[in-house]
């Protein structure tokens, strides 16, 4: 069954929210008084917002760079200012669009193939219960549970159906029910979230008359934009925020200098 919408704008907010918990947890604001000061510190995972932070960083990064590219190559191939906004608005309304029906398409394809996987893992515990309860033998043995302990492990584990079909949409398929994805919020988050990231490159040429200032101004907006998710990004993946800011900004400068200049021999092959 597909799921409806569930608050794609909160999932943004909670983000950005367990980031911010995740600090305060390192910087020690939320280390328990009875602990020692010895003591490593708990730290929350991502929370809700962990199964979308694919689109959460797909939509904006590839808002950010793809409109980028765009106009850099328009500008590079001689067109006008007005052809310019015309392109990049266009760009930035088919990119959303794009992103988001994919999005939408992927998940709920996925959602269908779990849906049918599990519905078939029914029919299975139903008709030849003894062959999967045996599996869980081989699935706890293979993660390390000791031979003497199988039985009243595997015996907990499928000590009723829903309890075995619980056990092996997690152990067969890594189905996790907080995990899964709805298609509507993922098609929301990456096609909102993509025309967020088109902004730094659309505007500066809506405000701004010469084309080449224009783009001046939009690679250092596109250049503050990526370095930003980059760092805000390992808030959450606990990794250097610099180097994953300077990561992400190197990929799109370099993508952004070869579309300007495919734009110029472009437009120098046809002139």
């Amino acid at each position: 069954m597909i799921r409806p919408p569930n608050r794609p704008y909160p999932l943004v907010l909670n983000f950005f929210r367990e980031g911010a918990l995740l600090v305060a947890v390192h910087s020690g604001a939320m280390v328990q008084s009875d602990q020692v000061a010895e003591a490593v510190p708990y730290e929350p995972h991502v929370g809700d917002s962990r199964p979308y932070m694919r689109d959460i960083i797909l939509g904006v990064n590839d808002g950010l760079v793809s409109i980028f590219l765009l106009v850099a190559g328009v500008v590079g191939g001689g067109l006008t200012r007005d052809q310019i906004v015309l392109a990049a608005i266009a760009g930035a309304i088919a990119g959303a669009i794009s992103m988001g029906a994919g999005e939408y398409l992927a998940t709920r394809s996925q959602e269908e193939v779990f849906e049918r996987e599990i519905a078939l893992e029914k029919a299975h515990i139903k008709h030849h219960r003894n062959a999967e309860v045996d599996q869980l033998f081989t699935m706890f043995s293979d993660i390390g549970v000791a031979e003497d302990e199988l039985d009243d492990v595997v015996a907990a584990f499928s000590r009723n159906d829903d309890v075995l079909l619980n056990s092996m949409k997690i152990l067969e398929f890594g189905i996790i029910e907080t995990d899964r994805r709805s298609p509507y919020t993922a098609m929301f988050l990456s096609g909102l979230l993509f025309l967020g990231g088109s902004l730094p490159s659309v505007l500066p040429f809506l405000l701004i008359e010469s084309t080449n200032l224009g783009l001046t101004v939009a690679a250092v907006l596109t250049a503050a934009g990526l370095f930003a998710v980059g760092a805000v990004k390992t808030v959450v993946t606990r990794t250097n925020p610099i180097k994953s800011g300077l990561e992400n900004l190197v990929i799109a400068g370099i993508g952004g200098v070869i579309a300007f200049w495919v734009g110029n021999l472009v437009d120098g092959a046809l002139s």
